[in-house]
């Protein structure tokens, strides 16, 4: 009898937990205001154009939501116009789970106001639709809080990124000196055997 009022006791603790430290998108608060200067539509391209990005507390909510709060996550997440068809990137409310932010910006210390940095696209981003979002995490590193730049429907402020094509633009230069050599050498070679041909006939 002592075993199975362990095992409920347990099993409610598991439960309180999961529910307590935002395990799932759809309880945590929506309590951070975040903004990033690309222009709805906007093409980046990875490698080589830079993001600022802008967030605070929202100061309309009750003093003191943020006590908690002691790092906040930026990710690069994709848009449902970038999820289709495309299990992998799939969004799960269960946040373990959640394909939808896969590609880490950067960690900051927790500050209510005043917050800027500048991040530039990384080389491996692949092309497709995107918006930022921010996890604010606790002092035991689960997330209790998020804000984000587009709204909940994920269709504003939207912004792509063009992927890195794996060429080089010297590789492409040398692409074109080589095809002009070898049409070169081709008139040159035709030049010389009929002027052969004609001295051969002068003869």
């Amino acid at each position: 009898m002592a075993i199975q009022g362990f095992l409920v006791v347990s099993l409610l603790f598991s439960c309180l937990a999961a529910t307590s430290y935002g395990l799932t998108f759809s309880s945590l608060q929506e309590s951070l205001i975040v903004t990033a200067s690309p222009k709805h539509g906007q093409v980046l391209s990875a490698g080589e154009d830079n993001i600022v990005v802008t967030w605070s507390f929202n100061k309309s909510l009750a003093a003191g939501t943020d006590s908690s709060y002691k790092t906040v996550k930026f990710k690069l997440c994709y848009a449902p116009v970038s999820q289709q068809d495309r299990a992998w990137r799939k969004t799960e409310d269960h946040l373990n789970k959640d394909k939808t932010c896969q590609h880490n910006i950067v960690t900051k210390p927790y500050s209510s106001s005043n917050n800027t940095f500048t991040w530039t696209v990384e080389r491996d981003v692949p092309t497709a639709t995107y918006f930022i979002r921010a996890y604010a995490y606790n002092s035991a590193d689960h997330e209790v809080a998020y804000g984000q730049t587009t709204d909940a429907h994920k269709t504003t402020n939207l912004f792509n990124v063009q992927a890195i094509s794996g060429r080089h633009v010297s590789l492409d230069i040398a692409s074109i000196c080589f095809s002009a050599f070898s049409v070169v050498s081709l008139f040159g070679f035709f030049f010389l055997e009929n002027r052969k041909a004609k001295m051969s006939q002068a003869k």
